[in-house]
């Protein structure tokens, strides 16, 4: 019996104009990570550089999918997801940048005219920057029992709490901030989304060092006002708001961090030899260790490369996102220890050391593949929202 369903065809194969610019956005990373400009970004800690985010704008590829008038291509989404890709390979410091323009595409769709007027522009020329404040010290991955308050006192609002891993916090020119202004209703319905100027009088940011070197930040609010200008979304509300954050969050895909894994991996095992002389690509076990990388990252791309997919044909990837994400940022903390452990004790030279295996990046690799775990919503929290959402499965 014929089945009248439409059936569409998954096609990642990236179109002619698509590949022109991976190439261009390829070339100018070349171009501008150099290795002092590397070094630099990585003693810091800091995953942001005011000089290379403007690059990225002044190249026309910082956001590729916005209208001309902000600067953008008026492309589609894979360009975006290029972007993504190559500055995840090339280990840019972007994260602000990826951070602005997420909270800048909501604002878009949700904020006043008077906040995209003040904000859109400036965001996308690389003159604005937004980090994110939802975590706190005593909530975790539960988001939504935030307890920072916002109180309103006429025109404005008084917020008074704390929030952690707000990475960029210190830089920032805003905080894109989750606040509970309504405690007497239930946790998810007593939310309001903020942007908060950081210039403001009682805000401070203290430094936090991650295990991969990265800095980010306990940031707290202590009486800080702000005018009921800065509220995004409706009072109370802010949970919906958030939920287009977090949707793109929980989207999010680190199988290029694989892709520069088997990159230096590959390289090490064809200029090493092994203690009989052979280059150690000869082995077996090498060869083994390194399919199965190249596997797992094959797999990531793909998961990941379904969500753009979705999104382009109008569909929403609820459980098909936290897929892509959970098992990329564990495939990669499962293939950088491989590595290491293949690469034996040289594999734990750091970072720049002169005489460091591919300068470093495996053990540098492998500290950073535990905290992606975390990023973006923990593993278990991914698993759930496949279980209810995507499975049906009760809570």
């Amino acid at each position: 019996m014929p089945d009248d369903r439409l059936v569409h065809t998954m096609d990642f194969r990236l179109a002619t104009d698509v590949e022109a610019f991976r190439d261009d956005v390829r070339a100018h990373l070349r171009e501008a990570l150099t290795p002092e400009f590397e070094e630099r970004v990585y003693r810091s800690g800091v995953a942001h550089d005011d000089d290379f985010a403007k690059g990225l704008v002044d190249k026309g590829v910082f956001a590729p999918s916005w209208p001309a008038e902000y600067g953008g291509r008026d492309s589609g989404v894979w360009e975006d997801q290029v972007l993504r890709e190559e500055l995840m390979r090339a280990d840019a410091p972007a994260y602000l940048s990826e951070t602005t323009r997420m909270v800048a595409s909501i604002i878009r769709e949700v904020g006043t005219s008077a906040m995209r007027d003040r904000v859109l522009a400036g965001a996308m020329n690389g003159d604005i920057t937004i980090a994110l404040g939802f975590t706190e010290p005593e909530c975790g991955s539960d988001v939504a029992a935030a307890s920072t308050r916002a109180v309103r006192d006429g025109d404005e609002w008084v917020i008074n709490g704390s929030k952690m891993f707000t990475t960029n916090g210190h830089i920032a020119d805003y905080v894109f901030l989750l606040a509970r202004t309504s405690p007497e209703k239930p946790k998810h319905k007593g939310l309001t989304m903020f942007l908060v100027p950081l210039d403001v009088d009682g805000f401070e940011a203290q430094a936090v060092w991650t295990l991969s070197g990265e800095r980010t930040n306990i940031t707290f609010y202590s009486d800080v006002r702000i005018s009921d200008e800065w509220r995004i979304g409706d009072v109370d509300a802010g949970w919906q708001v958030l939920g287009l954050s977090l949707q793109d969050e929980h989207a999010s895909g680190w199988g290029p961090h694989i892709a520069r894994l088997l990159y230096h991996v590959e390289q090490w095992a064809q200029t090493t030899c092994a203690h009989d002389g052979s280059p150690q690509i000869a082995k077996d076990d090498v060869r083994r260790r390194i399919a199965r990388v190249a596997m797992e990252h094959e797999v990531s791309m793909l998961l990941q490369h379904r969500c753009v997919w979705m999104t382009e044909a109008g569909q929403t990837p609820v459980a098909e996102g936290p897929m892509s994400k959970v098992f990329s940022t564990e495939a990669l903390a499962r293939a950088s220890q491989d590595i290491v452990e293949l690469v034996g004790p040289d594999g734990m030279r750091s970072y720049f050391e002169p005489d460091a295996p591919e300068q470093g990046r495996f053990e540098h690799l492998m500290r950073f593949s535990l905290g992606t775990t975390i990023y973006a919503g923990t593993s278990e929290v991914q698993r759930t929202i496949i279980a209810q959402r995507g499975l049906g499965l009760p809570r």
